[in-house]
């Protein structure tokens, strides 16, 4: 039941975070023709698409995106058996909790990198497969402010931008327990201190 309870935190994410993705494509139309409105201007559904990382950067190769979707599903094996470790240390139920919405939302992500290529053709038309160049669903946007940026802004001069780029549930669940951990890191860790310093003093 114990690893149940967290990893049921993992599934529970990935699901909802699938389920909103697939309705937002089923009924939705792709750019701001079919954004929708939910508080005035400033926070919107606006569907779109992210073909690599985080806020659009990708890979600069023909297999880039081959390679970042198999850097993920590695990535994702090594943090379920991070997870799987806490559970058993019995750390923190915070930074457990963390870890597994964090987790849930990588695997959200990967989801879409690997099979929407298939289930929703929207692998690019350049990719060597459908498989695993799948690109990920984004819907909530917060238009804080959008335009040109000046061409003498490094890295991103010279670009129409959005000062807050479009995500999803799995990008919220990995923020919001990365935000958590890092707020309450020495409440999270104290238990880990104490431990090391009580062996500390046994081993002298």
């Amino acid at each position: 039941m114990k690893y149940l309870k967290y990893f049921g935190i993992t599934l529970l994410v990935i699901i909802i975070d699938q389920i909103v993705k697939l309705v937002v494509d089923a009924n939705m139309q792709m750019g701001s023709v079919g954004q929708i409105k939910i508080i005035g201007d400033w926070f919107k559904l606006h569907y779109t698409t992210n073909p690599g990382m985080a806020f659009g950067m990708e890979l600069g190769s023909e297999y880039g995106k081959l390679i970042l979707t198999s850097f993920r599903l590695v990535a994702m094996v090594g943090i379920g058996y991070y997870l799987y470790h806490l559970i058993e240390k019995k750390v923190h139920t915070g930074y457990i909790v963390c870890i597994a919405m964090i987790l849930g939302g990588a695997i959200g992500n990967l989801v879409d990198s690997v099979f929407y290529g298939v289930w929703l053709n929207n692998a690019p038309a350049n990719a060597s497969t459908p498989w695993f160049h799948g690109q990920v669903v984004d819907m909530f946007y917060f238009d804080i402010w959008e335009g040109w940026i000046p061409e003498w802004v490094p890295l991103w001069g010279g670009n129409y931008t959005a000062l807050w780029p479009i995500f999803n549930v799995a990008d919220a669940s990995i923020f919001i327990g990365v935000v958590i951990i890092l707020l309450f890191q020495k409440k999270f860790f104290a238990e880990t201190e104490d431990e090391i310093q009580k062996q500390f003093i046994e081993e002298q």
